[in-house]
This record gives structure tokens, C-alpha cells and sequence, in this order.
């Protein structure tokens, strides 16, 4: 796990200078000067990937059966079901923590750039921590992370309009974004061991999955209610990814 703690680093240091950098360039120039940022560095991580990522020669194929009858596992879609909804608590609110900040905290977008780099920072400090978590105490991290990040969002809720205390929130929610990260990708991995590709493969989706329906939901409620009550589209996908868990707790006990 500490591996894949240095992965999500990689990311979380990404996410550090690519979203205030990106937030920048749409409030100074343009939308569309940000969105052509993304396209130029997009293409300097293709030519790197080419060129840099060695190859590594398959020893051991896997048949197309042997990987998709781990979908007939019941661990496998409790944990599916776990990561879908904990990427939707953490994402399908990140989403929008721009607009939150702007609208519910207002904060000025100068400000909001350096919250955004907050996050990232604090992002990569939750990897590191989650990399010991998971190598020491892997079950007990993942059943305790949805009932602190259902307590950070309804501690968030009153405070939002009060610029220190929202800042110290950002903080502590970017180190649980980064440990959410990496019980996401343990969650599935350890639901199926002996096809770790196909197993990634729905740790992608499932992530992706959550992050649309998160996404979606939290649009939907800041256009029928308003931007300060997506902190619930959270907590509601909280209490679900946490049911499922102990589900898997309970019916496939692990030590942790």
C-alpha cells in the first residue's frame, strides 16, 4: 500500500499546481485559455509516458473468464458499491468547492486559488499517512474514514460563511481526500486478489462512476436549493459507502 500511496502523491502534486494554476487562468483570461492549458499538458505527459515508462512483458495471462467470474463474488460488489459511494461523497462535492467558496464563504478568487492549493497540499499529506494506515491497520481506516468525513462535513455546514474556520476545514478535508483515495483503490484490490488488472479496472470505474453521480447529484441541488446544501449529497453518500462496508466487515471478516 505504501506503493500506492506514491501514486496517489503523483496526483494529489498534480492537482496542487494544475487546479489553482487552471482557476487562475479562467478568471484572468478565459475558460477556454484553461481548458487549452490542459490540452498542452496533456500532451507532454503522452510524449513522457512513451518514452519514459519502461515496458513491462506480461508473465502470466489471465483468460477473460477467470477475470470476470470474480463478478460473481458478493465481497466484490459490496466493495464496489463502498468505493462508488465514497468517491461520490469526497468528488461530487469537490467539485464544486470553487463555487462553494466563492459563493457561500465569499471568499475573493485570489483567495479561493490558495484554498485550492491548500487542499492539494493536504492531499498529499493524507497519501503518506494512508500509506502506514493501510499497511497497519487496513479495515479499521477504511470503517472509520466515512463517519470523520460525515463529522468534517456537518461540522463544515454551520461554519461555512466564516472564512478562518472554512480554511482549516479545506485542510483537514484535503488529508481525508488523500486517505479516501487510497482505501478506495485498497477496497478493491483486496476484494480480489487473484485478478489485480480487472480489479483495478472497477476500482477505475467504480471512482469514475461515483464522481459522476456525486457530480450530478450536488448540480442538481445547487439549482434547485442551493450551493451550501451539497455538503449533504456527502454525508448521504457517506452513511451509504458505510453500510456497505460493515456488510463486507461482517460477512467477509479481515483482520485490520
Amino acid at each position: 500500500m505504501k506503493a500506492i500511496s506514491k501514486v496517489f502523491i503523483g496526483i494529489s502534486a498534480g492537482m496542487v499546481l494544475g487546479v489553482p494554476i487552471v482557476s487562475f487562468i479562467a478568471d484572468m483570461i478565459s475558460i477556454q485559455a484553461a481548458m487549452s492549458f490542459f490540452a498542452i499538458v496533456n500532451i507532454f505527459t503522452l510524449i513522457a509516458t512513451i518514452f519514459l515508462v519502461p515496458s513491462i512483458p506480461v508473465t502470466e495471462r489471465l483468460s477473460y473468464g477467470s477475470q470476470l467470474k470474480i463478478l460473481t463474488i458478493g465481497v466484490i460488489w459490496l466493495s464496489i458499491l463502498a468505493v462508488l459511494l465514497i468517491n461520490e461523497a469526497i468528488f461530487g462535492v469537490y467539485s464544486y468547492l470553487a463555487e462553494y467558496l466563492g459563493t457561500v464563504t465569499n471568499m475573493s478568487s485570489n483567495l479561493i486559488s490558495i484554498m485550492l492549493m491548500v487542499y492539494g497540499l493536504a492531499n498529499i499529506l493524507g497519501n503518506i499517512i494512508a500509506g502506514r494506515l493501510l499497511s497497519e491497520i487496513p479495515v479499521r481506516t477504511v470503517t472509520v474514514f466515512p463517519i470523520a468525513l460525515i463529522a468534517l462535513y456537518l461540522i463544515f455546514y454551520p461554519v461555512a460563511e466564516l472564512t478562518v474556520p472554512t480554511a482549516f476545514i479545506i485542510l483537514v478535508w484535503g488529508v481525508l481526500g488523500g486517505i479516501g483515495a487510497n482505501i478506495n483503490q485498497y477496497w478493491i484490490m483486496s476484494a480480489a486478489p487473484k485478478a489485480p488488472d480487472f480489479a483495478n479496472g472497477l476500482f477505475l470505474t467504480s471512482v469514475n462512476l461515483g464522481t459522476t453521480i456525486g457530480t450530478a447529484a450536488a448540480g442538481m441541488i445547487i439549482s434547485q436549493i442551493g450551493t451550501k446544501e451539497i455538503l449533504f449529497v456527502g454525508v448521504v453518500a457517506l452513511i451509504g459507502g458505510f453500510i456497505f462496508i460493515i456488510l463486507r466487515n461482517t460477512l467477509y471478516k479481515t483482520a485490520g
